[in-house]
């Protein structure tokens, strides 16, 4: 195995190593001896791959930004075909799929913020760029906002276990969500 693929899957496997223990033990429990011992590596190699705990933290969030954007596009392509408002399908999509999988990579994004608060900031911009794409295809620039952040307060309730909501009823609420036909539409304004 050449140097450049051992080093790629010691990366994931600390980055790995760091949701586990988030998901696990909670993000006060991520130290940088808890992640080397948890991916099984020395203390010298995952500093080797990240600087600091800050860095594993970052890498943890461009993780979830990855596997989100991956979501996204696969459902784009899916629902551009058949929704009026792909994007904010998409999204809310998105949302849903946070909440009801990959829970340790969701819980990886509030660890990494409860640590380091700063960390937020490379999302808002692209939250920037989400709300400007949906509010440009939608009839209802406001109700496709109001129904995104919807679908995101019941993202962050459910993460920060203050979702008093069933699976069954937060399932059939993001379904209300992504039904358009469900949304009187009263036109730009």
């Amino acid at each position: 195995m050449d140097n450049t693929t051992r080093s790629k899957l010691s990366r994931n496997a600390i980055i790995q190593a760091a949701l586990t223990i988030i998901g696990r033990d909670g993000p006060r429990r991520l130290t940088l001896d808890a992640i080397a011992r948890e991916a099984g590596v020395s203390k010298g190699g995952l500093m080797h791959q990240f600087r600091s705990k800050e860095a594993v933290l970052k890498a943890m969030l461009e993780y979830q930004a990855e596997y989100y954007d991956t979501f996204s596009q696969h459902y784009m392509t899916k629902a551009g075909a058949t929704s009026p408002e792909a994007n904010l399908s998409t999204q809310i999509a998105v949302a849903r799929e946070a909440v009801t999988t990959q829970k340790s990579v969701a819980f990886a994004m509030l660890g990494a913020i409860s640590e380091e608060p700063g960390l937020l900031s490379m999302f808002k911009e692209i939250d920037a760029k989400k709300i400007e794409a949906i509010k440009t295809e939608a009839v209802d620039p406001d109700l496709a906002t109001l129904r995104w952040y919807a679908a995101r307060g019941m993202l962050l309730s459910a993460l920060l276990g203050q979702c008093s909501l069933s699976d069954d009823d937060r399932q059939r609420l993001f379904e209300r969500l992504l039904d358009s036909q469900q949304w009187p539409v009263h036109g730009k304004t």
